[in-house]
């Protein structure tokens, strides 16, 4: 036996499912003889890249650790008191174990399906519960992206909903002591929308200035004082002025929450609830309003509604008012959250409870309260009269210089602003650490220190303490021990269906593998630790994966210049669309505002539009699905003045390698405009073809689809831009003379602690992994088609009758016989699966993404149950069974249904439970029966409920 000693498992045979064996059986089900062939049959040749890529030698995943963690060594971990809305914490590991790291939560799709996704949705109602409890208001989404996007979504939402008497008024006042990077963010996003945003001091505007309908302000405030509202807000609710407020969640545990001064928004972050710093990013951003905005909240809000049972069940509540689906009516382009960090932050506060996050709280004012008392022996007075957690100092020139050598020293961060220190505690601090303070002060002074008190009196002024009760429901009361929250997670996560499971075939989603060395460094410290405004000097190791990354993905895209701000793919889509404003702008081309958008085109195209401040105009689809290129050539020669960009998305939203995509981009550019290329499809491009290839100026990359991030249940994802070398000065962060800086995120690298699990996708998997793993999922979509054409209708095809990575089958005959495709999806879950996308980009459609990650054995397993679920369909069309009392209408069924004494049904217990004989022995079962929608929009409930209101069920849900 002889043995290569250099031989070591390649990373692109543990990520691409099928085996040679296997993909052998499908080319030959395909009648092509190799997969350059079924590319050749796909893909326009003249779009189709002539050399491969140029990308580093592909890495095993033991050689792409040892190599990750000398990278991330070059990251030094200071004890951080910088904090600006970003703060050190202590992540109980039970949490991380058993949700961060655990990818039954991971891999976990956006809940649409809630019936196989109750116990995210039970985790996210707990997270509401969190932000309604703790922000005195009487309803709150499910998270948002972050601090800065959920002020700039606040600031939207009350310009659109503006009282009669204030419908003209464009003015918006944001307080001076707003943290900065909220100020840039908000900068950006008023100014297309022609929002007046003034920037002052909020103790000497006047409220009653007509023009003016909105004031934002932080508390505690950018330098940490926190002063009393109350009467501010008063005084602007006389006058019609809206009053939006960012705040800190755990400081709300001590202080009167801005709902009792009668705020209209709340907003801020839930990061130092449990989840790392990570240099800026994921964290949940939350979103709170008063219930007669219930119809404007931007992003996702969960409801209680009840299943065919009568079983107390959750659900995405107000499903068909997502911002999205308004399309160009939009007033927000959201369509994701951070689902998977809000759950860490609800599980935080389950786990503390409301006793346990008020002793944290104390403890972060206490070792500030200690500190100040030790400093102002040494002849410092704190600035802030009160506070929360950070104090804030004047010191002289040279003062200032000796503190910041001598924390830097110890390995301290301080934050410094002109001639002023300022120190935020936070959890992870404790008296040694205050000591530390006080110590790196006395010596920088050069005095001799002062001793901290480890017990202090905690005493807010009348009108800022807390009165209120909060988290009074029993889930934050029952779980504080170890075993007891590690059950309640375990039994949230068997309620739902993730790639854990199986395959989840969502066309346009991109549910591929998220592979476990992907996803080790992310809970790293030398990741997850370091604060966003950390000196550049400290962020080494950070910058060195960002630079290769930013190289990798320039070369992929073919593209001079990427952005890794946008932290999700409608954040991406927006800076795309600023980018191609300011380049307009820069080149005294104001007037160009005319987006020409696909009918076909996702809804937060036309949304993202209209927040960069396009008009949108909407170009026709031919019968195939591909976009009229004379109705283009029409509208782009009608609106030739004022054209700005296309908007498209390739392969298009039909799944389908257009071939008049290189005619499209050169009518938009021959018109003046740019091309702007949505990015949901490059799972199909990658090592095939580019955007800039195609001719595209711009284009996002969903990291979360194709470059491995996982969904997370509906977030964390990441939006990076790539652009043309023209428009590379317009990029968020970048500083042009002439044009309005663009902000999108509050980080400079939005979700920075995720960009290891791209960094390490393409490393391992380098230039000739990448592009097989293309072939494969082109591959195995075609072989669904294959496998299903018979059985459903394939709605688009090119000439030679194939497919992009994805397929649309047709379902819409079905609905005369009474079948519609929501019946196909719930019945999916009784066979163990996850329904392929509904309804989009046709409605009664069903959109079906493999990805390159599934085995043969695997997709043939869907196959089948599509194939038995249809001839579920044939007993109804045929009459043999029943049009209303069938499996498919009755679908999904749950355990409790089928082990019932009473069984009324038409079929039988094992056709209902047991379809397919591997069932038997392999069973998911769905949670809750099928979900009455319309009731729970009815009553709307979004927060944990009482006890009381399950009394009649018997169940308590918490």
């Amino acid at each position: 036996m002889t043995v290569d000693l250099n031989e070591r498992v390649a990373f692109e045979t543990r990520h691409n499912g099928p085996t040679p064996s296997e993909e052998s059986e499908m080319m030959r089900a395909l009648n092509v003889a190799s997969l350059d062939e079924l590319i050749d049959q796909t893909i326009p040749q003249k779009i189709r890249l002539q050399n491969p890529l140029k990308l580093s030698e592909p890495l095993n995943e033991y050689e792409y650790l040892n190599k990750l963690k000398l990278t991330a060594s070059k990251n030094k971990v200071f004890k951080s008191y910088i904090g600006q809305g970003y703060y050190n914490c202590v992540v109980p590991t039970v949490i991380q174990r058993n949700i961060l790291e655990n990818p039954g939560w991971y891999t976990a799709y956006t809940p649409y399906q809630a019936e196989i996704a109750q116990g995210r949705l039970e985790a996210l109602i707990n997270f509401q519960t969190l932000v309604i409890d703790l922000t005195g208001m009487e309803i709150a989404n499910a998270s948002l992206l972050d601090e800065g996007t959920a002020a700039a979504e606040a600031v939207s939402m009350l310009h659109a909903t503006r009282p009669r008497d204030k419908k003209k008024a464009q003015k918006f006042i944001v307080d001076e002591r707003t943290f900065p990077q909220t100020l840039e963010v908000l900068k950006t996003r008023t100014t297309p929308l022609g929002i007046d945003l003034v920037v002052a001091d909020i103790n000497t505007i006047d409220l009653s200035d007509p023009e003016l309908f909105g004031v934002f302000f932080q508390y505690p405030d950018n330098f940490g004082e926190v002063t009393d509202r109350a009467a501010f807000v008063a005084a602007a609710k006389e006058n019609n002025v809206s009053i939006a407020v960012a705040s800190d969640l755990l400081s709300l545990c001590l202080l009167t929450p801005p709902g009792e001064w009668g705020a209209d928004v709340v907003v801020g972050t839930a990061q130092r609830f449990g989840v790392p710093m990570g240099y800026g990013g994921p964290h949940a951003g939350f979103f709170a309003t008063l219930e007669a905005n219930k119809r404007h909240i931007p992003g996702r809000i969960i409801g209680v509604s009840k299943d065919a049972e009568g079983q107390p069940a959750y659900r995405m509540a107000l499903q068909t008012r997502e911002q999205h689906i308004k399309r160009e009516r939009a007033t927000s382009n959201i369509c994701t959250a951070q689902v998977l960090l809000a759950v860490m932050s609800s599980m935080y506060a389950v786990y503390h409870g409301p006793e346990g996050l008020k002793r944290i709280a104390s403890r972060v004012h206490g070792l500030a309260q200690t500190t100040v008392r030790s400093l102002d022996k040494l002849g410092l007075t704190n600035k802030n009269e009160t506070y929360f957690d950070t104090l804030r100092f004047a010191l002289s020139a040279n003062q200032k210089e000796a503190v910041k050598a001598a924390s830097e020293a110890k390995g301290v961060n301080f934050r410094y602003i002109e001639n002023e220190v300022l120190i935020s505690f936070d959890e992870t601090h404790q008296p040694v650490d205050a000591q530390e303070v006080v110590d790196i002060f006395s010596s920088a002074l050069q005095q001799d220190t002062e001793a901290i008190f480890t017990t202090v009196e905690i005493n807010f002024p009348e009108g800022l303490a807390r009165t209120s009760a909060f988290l009074e429901h029993d889930v934050f009361q029952i779980y504080q021990s170890e075993h007891e929250i590690l059950r309640y997670m375990k039994r949230l996560e068997n309620k739902d269906l993730s790639l854990a499971h199986s395959m989840i075939s969502l066309g346009s989603c991109t549910m591929k593998l998220n592979a476990t060395t992907e996803m080790i460094p992310v809970t790293w410290p030398e990741f997850g630790s370091i604060h966003p405004f950390a000196p550049a000097s400290q962020t080494e190791g950070y910058k060195e994966l960002i630079d290769e990354l930013h190289d990798w993905l320039a070369e992929i895209t073919g593209f001079a210049a990427v952005s890794f701000q946008p932290n999700s793919g409608a954040q991406g889509e927006f800076a795309g669309l600023m980018a191609i404003r300011s380049y307009h702008q820069a080149n005294g081309d104001h007037h160009r505002n005319i987006t020409l958008i696909p009918s076909s085109a996702h809804g937060t195209n036309p949304a993202s539009a209209v927040m960069a401040g396009m008009k949108v105009v909407i170009v026709k689809c031919d019968d195939h699905g591909n976009i009229d290129v004379d109705d283009l050539k029409a509208k782009a020669e009608q609106h030739s003045e004022n054209l700005s960009a296309l908007m498209v998305t390739y392969p298009s939203t039909h799944g389908v390698f257009e071939e008049s995509i290189m005619e499209i981009c050169a009518v938009i550019h021959q018109h003046g405009g740019q091309v702007y290329m949505d990015g949901a499809n490059m799972n199909a491009q990658v090592g095939l073809t580019s955007p800039a290839m195609i001719g595209a100026d711009v284009c996002h990359l969903n990291l979360h689809k194709t470059f491995c991030i996982p969904h997370g249940g509906g977030g964390p994802g990441m939006g990076p831009i790539g652009v043309a070398e023209h428009l590379a000065p317009y990029l968020p962060g970048s500083h042009h003379e002439g044009v309005d800086d663009v902000n999108v995120s509050s980080a400079p690298y939005g979700s920075a602690s995720i960009l290891p699990i791209s960094h390490a996708y393409i490393a391992m998997m380098g230039a000739s992994g990448l592009k097989k793993a293309t072939e494969v999922a082109i591959l195995n979509a075609n072989y669904i088609g294959h496998r299903l054409k018979e059985h459903f209708p394939i709605l688009y095809a090119n000439e030679k009758g194939r497919n992009a990575h994805e397929l649309i089958i047709d379902c819409r005959g079905f609905k005369q016989y009474g079948v519609e495709v929501e019946d196909i999806a719930k019945r999916l879950m009784d066979y163990g699966y996850h329904a392929p996308t509904v309804s989009f980009p046709v409605p009664g459609t069903m959109m079906i993404e493999p990805t390159e990650s599934e085995t043969k054995a695997e997709i043939d397993r869907f196959c089948d149950v599509m194939v038995s679920i249809r001839e579920e369909i044939e007993e109804v069309i045929s009459g043999q069974a029943d049009k209303e009392n069938n499996v498919l209408k009755n679908a999904p069924h749950t355990y409790r249904t089928v082990i019932a004494e009473e069984w009324s049904y038409p079929y039988t217990r094992e056709k209902a439970a047991f379809p397919l004989a591997e069932l038997k022995h392999n069973k998911f079962w769905p949670s809750v029966s099928r979900i009455d929608s319309a009731f729970g929009d009815r009553n709307l409930m979004c927060s944990c409920a009482p006890v009381e209101e399950y009394m009649e069920t018997g169940e308590l849900v918490s």
